[in-house]
């Protein structure tokens, strides 16, 4: 699954175009690597998103195509430095 869909889908960042900016602005990391928009996301993946005041990482436990609101926070685990 892209980057910025899988965002969106586990409802880590609410809309896709906000991911795909983020993204394009060199503000996530996919396993320490700065990550384009288009990269692909698989299970065991570790995500780093840098937000304004604060960062955010996870590791991807799962993909859902069209997860609903409960399923969303199945799909990554938050890990804490």
């Amino acid at each position: 699954m892209r980057l910025d869909k899988f965002l969106k889908n586990s409802r880590i960042i609410k809309r896709r175009t906000v991911a795909k900016t983020a993204c394009e602005s060199e503000r996530v990391k996919i396993n320490d690597k700065i990550a384009k928009p288009s990269d692909n996301v698989k299970p065991d993946d570790i995500i780093e998103i840098q937000f304004a005041q604060s960062a955010l990482k996870v590791k991807v436990a799962q993909i859902i195509e069209n997860p609903k609101k409960d399923d969303a926070e199945k799909m990554y685990e938050t890990i804490g430095d």
